[in-house]
């Protein structure tokens, strides 16, 4: 994750989906890449020693600037690295991804005394680390790859209404106190006032619906 990171401009995170261990140090793995910039991935992967694509596609983001693209690679390695880390203090790694540089990891450890086995580990491999919060829940967190809400949302909102929920989010709308007003969102979008507010009143429905909708058995 972090060669490609330096290999590729303008990246905004890279996320490690899930990995699949074969045989002899060689390793399936899935990553998620958003950037600013469309990017080939055969390119970026083509230096990277031990490292080779086996798969790519694209993930539909709507009318936006982002490119996300998921990459399935086999690299040699003897174990990804923080994946290892997690894995043998058996705590369920939720989330990995790499942003600006630094890593953030959600797992979730078995009690205590396991999270404070895997706090020692880190800090032993990397030297230091920041915790951001500790929270107790009843039950586990979702490993790796569970739920891929990105290209959920994409198959089941239209792009306009993507578009307005990725406007309204980085123009501050759901931000609190709300910086940006449904004006401002139709003038950055070049629609009307009541366009915008209407598809994203439907956006927001449609999003509420695949959260808390009727679930197939």
């Amino acid at each position: 994750m972090e060669k490609l990171d330096v290999r590729l401009e303008d990246v905004r995170s890279i996320e490690l989906d899930n990995a699949f261990y074969i045989e002899d140090g060689r390793w399936i793995e899935s990553l998620t890449i958003s950037s600013t910039v469309d990017f080939d991935p055969h390119d970026a992967i083509a230096e990277v020693w031990g490292v080779e694509l086996f798969y790519t596609h694209e993930i539909p983001t709507g009318p936006s600037n982002i490119t996300v693209r998921r990459l399935t690679i086999i690299a040699n390695e003897s174990y990804p690295f923080i994946l290892g880390l997690v894995l043998r203090r058996e705590a369920i790694p939720n989330r990995i991804v790499l942003q600006e540089g630094e890593f953030e990891i959600v797992v979730t450890a078995r009690d205590w005394e396991g999270f404070r086995s895997l706090a020692d580990d880190l800090e032993e491999s990397l030297g230091a680390f920041e915790l951001r919060s500790v929270s107790q829940i009843e039950r586990p967190g979702e490993p790796l790859d569970s739920g891929r809400i990105t290209e959920v949302l994409t198959t089941k909102l239209s792009p306009e209404q993507l578009a307005v929920l990725e406007t309204a989010y980085e123009m501050g709308y759901f931000d609190v106190p709300r910086t940006a007003s449904t004006n401002e969102i139709a003038e950055e979008l070049n629609v009307s006032q009541s366009t915008a507010s209407e598809r994203l009143r439907v956006a927001e429905r449609n999003l509420l619906a695949l959260l808390y909708g009727p679930r197939e058995e």
